[in-house]
């Protein structure tokens, strides 16, 4: 049995407090965060150099390197989405993609999906940047992303799994 209540709704999240009982047959009151999904996209340049993002994040108390996402629109395909974020953040199309993965970045508070795509074949457009976006696009070698991200430099969740699927050639 589940109760729950809304605590806070705001344009990209809610955040509900659920009575539930667990598998153990314990009951618990949780705080859960409802999100409607996300987008991520590793894009290679035909130098095998990656798009990636020097972003300020207020959350994390400044700025992070991270590849491009963006939260699905209603009624909106994480395909869909990744091209439409790609776009709007580096200012590129990506004429091919390929699905890496799905990932949920905090499974014990939020149900989030970020679904992570591989794409290449980049051509110029127009970058378009919402209002809270404060960012920096660079192509940085690939070599160096993955040293970066093995020194520490690179520490957002969905940009190290898309570089360890990459890196691994896996698709799922």
């Amino acid at each position: 049995m589940e109760n729950s209540k809304t605590l806070h709704k705001g344009r990209v999240f809610t955040l509900n407090h659920d009575t539930v009982v667990l598998p153990n047959g314990r009951e618990a009151g949780l705080d859960v965060i409802r999100h409607p999904g996300a987008a991520a996209m590793i894009c290679l340049n035909d130098k095998d150099e990656i798009l990636l993002l020097r972003q300020y994040r207020y959350a994390a108390g400044g700025y992070l390197y991270e590849i491009p996402a963006g939260t699905l629109e209603p009624g909106e395909s994480p395909l869909d989405c990744a091209a439409r974020e790609i776009e709007e953040e580096t200012g590129f199309r990506v004429s091919t993609w390929k699905k890496l993965g799905k990932m949920i970045p905090v499974p014990g508070y939020s149900d989030e999906i970020i679904h992570i795509f591989f794409g290449n074949g980049l051509s110029p457009s127009v970058q378009n940047l919402d209002k809270d976006e404060v960012l920096e696009v660079e192509t940085v070698p690939l070599d160096k992303v993955m040293a970066m991200a093995k020194d520490g430099t690179i520490w957002d969740a969905k940009t190290l799994c898309a570089l360890f699927w990459l890196s691994q050639g896996l698709s799922r």
